[in-house]
């Protein structure tokens, strides 16, 4: 997998404005920061992981991966089998409780081409995702998670698959550790099987960070949804930052009756506002 990073050449691609201005205050000082990924550091077409696979039936690219893995099958085929089986995993997962559950992308392939190694179909979920949703650094952000570890302890809270923290060891060469994020609080949708906006991750964050006598009213989460990223983190006493600045990922959500009167404490528009609140 390092050597398919490691060959990937990534389009520069640059947040498109939103017209949105920044606003908002938070009071108290914060002791911890808690970000999603795509839309909110990472730049995406989609502004979420593989939400981009329905408009993808005729890449061509996509097509010569296939036949580098000697796939004979037409593409269109082989997708829809991919989503029927995370749609069929998505009712397994709700029988037994689960509000939004999530799926393991690479057990997914595994399934749909019927491959018994997992180091391959890891190699196939990430070459495919690399062409299906090509991501590049928000502005700003290595300055900025090399600033916030000064002041405060960093983590994550992202529905995302195993091959998330590996871009960002492609793109700055440094682990998420290595930048300042603790482990026990990287939280990522498809180790839990729930995806945002389910609670559950956002509690499993909450209790972590009791666990260290962090009060949640310290705490600073900052996502790109209104429904997926600062509804669940209000409900659980979270401080919250909407970013508005890439008009591929914003979602206001206005029309949701769930994010009526729901408001989040500041809004960003560039990630180096974040720098003031420290």
């Amino acid at each position: 997998m390092n050597d398919i990073l490691k060959n990937s050449s990534f389009q520069l691609l640059e947040p498109l404005p939103t017209g949105m201005q920044p606003f908002g205050r938070v009071t108290h000082p914060l002791k911890c920061l808690f970000f999603d990924i795509y839309g909110t550091l990472l730049i995406s077409g989609s502004g979420d992981v593989g939400t981009t696979m329905q408009t993808i039936r005729n890449d061509e690219r996509l097509k010569q991966l296939l036949l580098e893995y000697n796939i004979y099958r037409p593409l269109g085929e082989v997708l829809d089998d991919f989503f029927d089986a995370i749609a069929e995993q998505h009712s397994l997962l709700k029988a037994i409780g689960i509000d939004y559950p999530e799926i393991k992308i690479d057990h997914i392939w595994m399934q749909v081409l019927k491959w018994h190694c997992v180091d391959t179909a890891r190699c196939f979920a990430l070459a495919f995702e690399l062409i299906a949703n090509p991501v590049y650094p928000m502005p700003g952000l290595q300055q900025l998670l090399e600033k916030d570890r000064e002041y405060c302890i960093l983590g994550m809270i992202s529905n995302a698959q195993f091959y998330t923290p590996m871009l960002f060891e492609r793109f700055f060469n440094a682990s998420l550790e290595e930048f300042g994020f603790k482990k026990d609080l990287l939280i990522f949708s498809y180790q839990t099987e729930y995806a945002k906006p389910s609670e559950h991750i956002f509690t499993l964050a909450k209790n972590r960070l009791e666990r260290r006598g962090i009060d949640p009213g310290k705490t600073l989460y900052v996502g790109n949804d209104m429904l997926n990223d600062i509804l669940p983190a209000k409900n659980i006493g979270f401080k919250t930052a909407l970013f508005a600045g890439d008009r591929r990922s914003l979602r206001l959500r206005e029309d949701d009756a769930r994010c009526q009167g729901v408001k989040p404490d500041i809004v960003i528009t560039e990630l180096s506002q974040l720098m003031e609140y420290l």
